[in-house]
């Protein structure tokens, strides 16, 4: 599996849109800057059909270092979750039998349709 950077990502968002590459790196740089003063605010950020990044408060806890064995208080922390949608789920899932690639609806529910149709 391979890494793909930002600096890829905005080599390709430059040649599909034939833009120049430093307009599309300040578009880029500014979208992850918003992104993350609202994660940063406690905001839920919603990408329709992509998913939902929302930052969570993981709470305070008594920790154990393996080395030593000494218990160690460990903070609260923020962090950030990400829920998968359903267009990137769909696309994940491709090869599995799960999910009908074109739809991204389970099999299941593809073939009950069907088959009330048929009948």
């Amino acid at each position: 599996m391979a890494t793909v950077t930002k600096k890829e990502l905005i080599e390709r968002v430059s040649q599909r849109s034939q833009t120049k590459r430093t307009l599309v790196k300040r578009i880029v740089q500014s979208f992850l800057d918003e992104v993350v003063d609202e994660l940063s605010k406690g905001n839920r950020i919603e990408f329709r059909d992509f998913g939902v990044f929302e930052s969570k408060l993981r709470a305070a806890r008594i920790a154990q270092n393996p080395k030593t064995l000494e218990r160690v208080e460990v903070p609260p922390k923020l962090t950030v979750k990400f829920k998968i949608g359903r267009v990137m789920k769909s696309r994940l899932y491709r090869n599995n039998d799960r999910f009908d690639p074109a739809t991204g609806l389970p099999i299941e529910a593809i073939r009950s349709a069907d088959d009330a149709d048929a009948g």
